[in-house]
């Protein structure tokens, strides 16, 4: 390791540590931050692990938050950031698959002993630069492995989401999961059940956006995990496809490929492309070939209750049924009228939608034809032409002898369509257009 890491938050994590020290401490940095620093990629979060109970933490900085005094840990605000102080613990009994009934204050091994996988069990000391190493967690990442410590059942009990996480890292990191953690994991895949459902969301959410995606969903397909909180995914198993758009393989093989594609998606795109096809499995049919007819919209069902049942953000849901509902809808872009067209290419998510058919066309025929041309349309198109001001308003209507009502839509909406498709281009000619197709009864 070349020395401390040096950006901002790192240096405020050090003198995190360095307060603790000149009060009579000992406080290392814990856990993954360590684990990065070993692997040269900068952090995203540091962790603080101390001698110091939670009463002296607060005593000893300004701003402080008491979020889990009880288990012995404080956070600590600074400009930089949020920073998690955690005194050295043992944990009691896990009693429900997630927290300690109790924990008891320890000496720093007895710490490191309890942690879930080896190389989080790290500590490095920013007063000697050196790391402290009490589970050998060293040899495991120059191994590439992920162990969990000690016992791995055990491990697994106190809290059950660590069955996702030793696949998340295996996956993030290119790791292989030793045999008997990997035991482990298969013979209690069914406990995931007992996570909860925004602790599940977010560990998938998290393979889906760290890299790795692919190998993740292959290794929780192994261990029997993604049956257990995606069995929507793996009824894709052996669902053919026509060779002639499809030569990768079934529904399952190609959504694997196209994981492998995704590159710092956002969470949209990340559920978007993984349900992209969960509607195939449905709607299969062998007539002059196989077919999927209107698979997008029973995925757009599907992928709806997935997302409710994963307790998804309204807005998040929102954007992943669409994207699925209008992944075949973007394909036919070139043959569609030019206001349906610029209607579409508006949505605030169809830059999303384009990266979709971009990895969905390469995971198949491989033809970016489309793409291509959708992607030039789009950059060409001006905010003004793709939403023009309004040439005719309700009112205009109103003025013109219409009645108020829900045909006001209907005759507002083929306005803008006229407008889109540059048929009518002054206010003087969408109420002529109007009144030729409604007319009004004067009488």
């Amino acid at each position: 390791m070349a020395g401390f890491p040096v950006d901002d938050r790192g240096r405020a994590a050090q003198s995190i540590c360095a307060r603790l020290r000149e009060a009579g401490h000992r406080a290392l940095l814990a856990g993954g931050c360590v684990r990065d620093m070993i692997l040269g990629a900068v952090p995203k979060d540091y962790d603080v692990a101390t001698s110091a109970r939670p009463g002296e933490i607060a005593g000893l900085f300004e701003h402080t938050q008491a979020v889990g005094a009880a288990f012995g840990v404080m956070i600590v605000v600074m400009p930089e950031g949020h920073f998690e102080i955690a005194t050295f613990r043992r944990d009691g009994p896990y009693e429900d698959g997630r927290h300690p009934a109790y924990v008891e204050f320890v000496e720093e091994k007895e710490d490191a002993l309890r942690r879930d996988f080896t190389i989080n069990a790290l500590f490095f000391d920013p007063g000697t630069g050196k790391i402290v190493d009490y589970v050998d967690g060293q040899a495991d990442i120059r191994s590439g492995i992920v162990r969990a410590v000690g016992n791995p059942q055990a491990r697994f009990r106190e809290d059950h989401l660590r069955l996702l996480r030793a696949i998340r890292f295996a996956a993030r990191l290119g790791y292989e999961i030793e045999a008997g953690t990997l035991a482990a994991i298969m013979e209690m895949a069914p406990l995931i059940r007992e996570t909860s459902a925004e602790r599940v969301r977010d560990e998938i959410a998290k393979m889906l956006t760290e890299g790795g995606a692919r190998r993740a969903f292959e290794l929780m397909d192994t261990t029997g995990l993604l049956a257990e909180v995606l069995p929507e995914i793996t009824r894709m198993k052996g669902v053919q496809q026509p060779p002639e758009y499809h030569p990768e393989g079934d529904v399952f093989v190609h959504t694997m490929t196209l994981l492998e594609r995704l590159e710092h998606p956002s969470i949209a795109l990340a559920f978007g492309a993984l349900l992209h096809d969960v509607g195939k499995p449905l709607t299969q049919t062998f007539e002059d070939r196989i077919r999927f007819n209107m698979h997008d919209k029973a995925g757009a069902r599907e992928a709806e209750r997935i997302c409710r049942r994963l307790r998804m953000s309204g807005r998040e849901s929102e954007r992943i049924v669409w994207l699925v509902e209008q992944h075949m809808r973007v394909a036919t872009g070139p043959e569609m009228r030019e206001s349906k067209l610029k209607r579409l290419v508006r949505e605030e998510g169809f830059g999303e939608l384009l990266d979709l058919f971009r990895i969905d066309c390469l995971s198949s025929h491989g033809d970016l034809g489309t793409y291509g041309w959708l992607r030039d349309y789009a950059s060409k198109l001006s905010p003004e032409q793709a939403r023009p001001t309004p040439l005719i308003s309700g009112r205009d209507l109103i003025a013109m002898g219409y009645l108020p009502g829900p045909l006001f839509k209907e005759i507002l909406g083929n306005v803008e369509d006229a407008q889109l498709e540059g048929a009518v281009s002054t206010p003087e000619d969408a109420a002529a257009f109007v009144r030729e197709r409604w007319p009004v009864d004067r009488g």
